[in-house]
């Protein structure tokens, strides 16, 4: 090698990139055409690209039968963003060159990028006619059908790879097979290429892959291990905080569960689902306060968040705070957002407020969508039995007895209603 190019490689090497990339550009023209292709390399590795592709621009015209030279200023145009030029110059490659199996791969890539995924399967699939046993083009299926969403014909691809190295450009294959088996269901077959997966490095999107499919799969233990892990690492990780606390939970931890939905709350502020989980907890922990307040703290965030809505209505409804329930009841409303279970809170807490012309109308709101609902039907007979409306409560109360079986209350009361009627 030219020792101008050694002494700027030196130069880089020893943390002077400006320096050995201003020595490079000095001697540049002095360079024979094989020292310009090193010096080309050199700028793309160093991340200089529009000096790569001006000399290997050169070269190429120079040398158009020298495909590696070819492929090389292939990649270059497609790292300047001139995809149609680099599909041009890559289909000058005749199928018989030694440089034809690459030459597809970079055309499959180009057109992946461009989303035309049959065009790329069907340039890998000639590739691998090509070179059958080559871990590289079954790794390039693999992440094609992973991209859409094929993800046990991916694990299949990149299973052949896995047999035969770990790594490919860089990427951890075992992180990939396990990504494509947890997505297509197979838990446990995914947790055991996770766990060669995060051997040797602790990559986050590895250690929360783990994490979560182990939670998934019911293996609390590993996911608490793995999620706390990625946590002591990266407590930004804001998605790690989901799945822990309700590893958690499942272990029955549940003031853990909360300590780690606080703290994921603290990272991602605007997380309503951690709110509302945080509430749940709350309930579980029987903190109806805390609940709450963090329900409503979800509801600032988001105020037509309808499962939040309905979790703070029930523990108002349980307290009683039937003022609460209709004030929240008209806010949500006043944002446009609608749920035919509204009506019937709105009947319970008019009932509870002796308001019961109110009570009636929001019963007979809610009674078409609840009409095969047990406990709205006992509750709206009670009601109607207690403003004296038995003839209207009576089809109610039966069809909560075909319901329930055998009631014996319920049978009375059906059969003095009946008697009373009949007189």
């Amino acid at each position: 090698m030219n020792s101008s190019l050694q002494e700027a490689i030196k130069l880089v090497e020893a943390g002077e990139t400006e320096k050995g990339l201003q020595t490079l550009a000095q001697v540049e023209k002095h360079l024979h055409d094989e020292e310009k292709a090193q010096a080309a390399q050199l700028y793309y590795d160093w991340g200089d690209i529009d000096k790569a592709r001006n000399l290997i621009s050169d070269l190429h015209d120079l040398y158009p039968e020298e495909t590696g030279l070819t492929c090389f200023y292939a990649e270059l145009l497609i790292d300047s963003d001139e995809e149609e030029k680099a599909i041009s110059v890559l289909e000058t490659i005749p199928e018989d060159d030694a440089a034809y199996p690459e030459s597809l791969l970079l055309m499959a890539d180009l057109y992946q990028m461009q989303g035309l995924f049959e065009v790329s399967e069907q340039k890998l699939l000639k590739a691998k006619e090509l070179l059958p046993n080559e871990a590289i083009i079954d790794f390039a299926l693999g992440e094609l059908y992973f991209s859409q969403g094929l993800s046990k014909k991916a694990a299949d691809y990149f299973y052949k790879v896995a047999d035969q190295q770990h790594e490919v450009g860089g990427v951890n294959v075992y992180q990939r097979l396990a990504e494509s088996l947890s997505t297509a269901g197979e838990f446990e077959d995914a947790l055991e290429w996770y766990e060669k997966a995060v051997k040797g490095q602790t990559d986050p999107n590895t250690l929360f892959g783990y994490g979560f499919t182990a939670m998934r799969a019911g293996r609390t233990k590993t996911a608490i291990q793995q999620l706390s892990e990625l946590k002591d690492i990266d407590p930004s990780y804001s998605s790690l905080y989901m799945p822990l606390a309700k590893s958690y939970e499942e272990e029955g931890l549940y003031h853990e569960a909360l300590e780690v939905v606080k703290e994921g709350i603290k990272i991602d502020e605007y997380n309503k689902e951690l709110y509302l989980y945080g509430a749940k907890i709350d309930l579980k922990n029987g903190d109806s306060e805390d609940a709450k307040k963090l329900l409503q703290e979800a509801l600032a965030l988001d105020p037509g968040y309808i499962e939040a809505i309905q979790t703070l209505l029930a523990i108002y409804l349980n307290e009683e705070l039937f003022d609460e329930i209709l004030d929240v009841i008209k806010e949500v409303k006043s944002f446009g957002e609608e749920d035919p279970k509204w009506n019937w809170y709105a009947a319970s807490a008019s009932v509870g407020r002796e308001e019961y012309k109110e009570a009636a109308e929001y019963f007979k709101l809610a009674l078409p969508d609840f009409d095969e609902e047990r406990d709205f039907l006992y509750e709206y007979a009670t009601f109607l039995l207690e403003e004296g409306r038995q003839k209207e409560a009576l089809p109610l109360l039966r069809k909560v007895l075909q319901k329930d079986g055998t009631n014996e209350e319920i049978e009375e009361t059906i059969l003095r209603i009946e008697d009373e009627i009949s007189l």
